[in-house]
């Protein structure tokens, strides 16, 4: 619970239902609640950690926020103070994390830190966000603190710099680069969870909606639309062939965060969910049981989604996975078929329109 500097309860600006005592395992995406939950068990692993916070930049990064940038607070930027405040009041997090404004025109977020978290928006997010879509930004970076995210990206961007650093070195480079490569893909799953922290603490689908749309397209929401943008998402899933496929992973595989699209598609798919249902109806995991959660229960959970997206995928590739996982009979001609759609069975790849030309092209980006 927060409080304002006169001592009062502060709560929400409007009416907003708060989840006391709740656990960020009710919205972390399984496959990152299985790494959480595996990672909490480790003994020691906290201490590890802090431990290696003295080679890591986060006093210097702190000094920088500091020193560089605006302290959110009641003199400052204070319709984010109260954000941030309600946020917290939420998702019941007991300590406010310290929230900073930076100069910066591209939109961003990002919440870090080994032993306390630390918030840092960009002004390119504050001019492009109105109210309600800036208050879902904000249960995003939260969501974020109560998960214990900000300590995995503190390591992570640590990391990515020590990549940089020894590229020179032969193999070394190359070892670092498969962890980063394997955090990135846990990170991607936490954006997700935090999408989901952001709706309950805004409780506006809508606004979520239309936040993720201006990152991807800027502030022009006259000219956009959410059945659209959310369409868009179908056909990057579904369309193309193989080839797509693998230029899809390719494109992937850098980013910290999954493309925007995917990300509004996610969000509403779990908003219409019975899990997102139960928790507004105040049903939901207590972080007071965290400790006695089992990891194998949370590792089948992460499979058994894993295995629910493989089934449910319309892209190509996945298709693919479920023929050889059903034992298809006919694979050689659905692997020819999928790769180069449109071809007949008589036809080789680069035979079809009689010019030497490979029919189903994409045009690679």
């Amino acid at each position: 619970m927060t409080e304002s500097p006169g001592g009062s309860e502060h709560v929400p600006s409007r009416d907003r239902r708060r989840f006391p005592g709740i656990s960020s395992r009710s919205y972390e995406h399984p496959a990152d609640r299985s790494a959480l939950v595996a990672l909490r068990k480790l003994s020691g692993f906290d201490t590890v950690f802090k431990t290696l916070s003295g080679l890591l930049p986060e006093r210097s990064l702190r000094l920088l926020f500091l020193s560089d940038s605006v302290r959110v607070s009641d003199q400052q930027f204070q319709h984010l103070n109260d954000m941030l405040r309600d946020a917290c009041y939420i998702l019941d997090l007991e300590k406010v994390p310290p929230m900073y404004v930076n100069q910066d025109p591209q939109p961003n977020a990002m919440c870090i830190g080994l032993d306390e978290p630390i918030i840092v928006v960009t002004t390119g997010l504050v001019e492009l966000l109105d109210e309600e879509e800036m208050r879902a930004v904000v249960g995003h970076e939260v969501g974020h603190a109560l998960s214990g995210h900000a300590v995995y990206r503190t390591i992570l961007l640590f990391l990515t710099n020590l990549a940089m650093k020894v590229a020179w070195i032969p193999l070394g480079n190359v070892a670092i680069m498969a962890i980063v490569t394997a955090l990135r893909e846990w990170f991607r799953k936490s954006e997700l969870s935090a999408d989901r922290a952001g709706l309950l603490v805004g409780q506006d689908l809508q606004a979520s909606m239309r936040g993720l749309m201006k990152l991807a397209g800027g502030n022009h929401l006259h000219e956009m639309n959410v059945d659209a943008f959310l369409k868009q998402a179908d056909e990057y899933e579904s369309g193309g062939d193989l080839r797509d496929s693998v230029l899809k992973i390719l494109n992937l595989l850098p980013r910290s965060h999954p493309f925007t699209t995917v990300r509004a598609a996610e969000l509403k798919k779990w908003a219409a969910s019975r899990d997102y249902q139960r928790i507004m109806d105040g049903h939901y995991p207590r972080r007071d049981e965290d400790k006695d959660t089992s990891v194998s229960d949370s590792f089948r959970d992460s499979a058994a989604h894993y295995a629910d997206s493989v089934r449910n995928s319309k892209d190509p590739l996945m298709g693919l996975v479920r023929d050889i996982a059903g034992g298809a009979g006919d694979l050689g001609g659905k692997l020819r078929d999928t790769v180069f759609r449109g071809g007949s069975r008589g036809e080789g790849p680069g035979t079809a329109n009689g010019s030497g030309e490979a029919t189903g092209g994409a045009d690679a980006s």
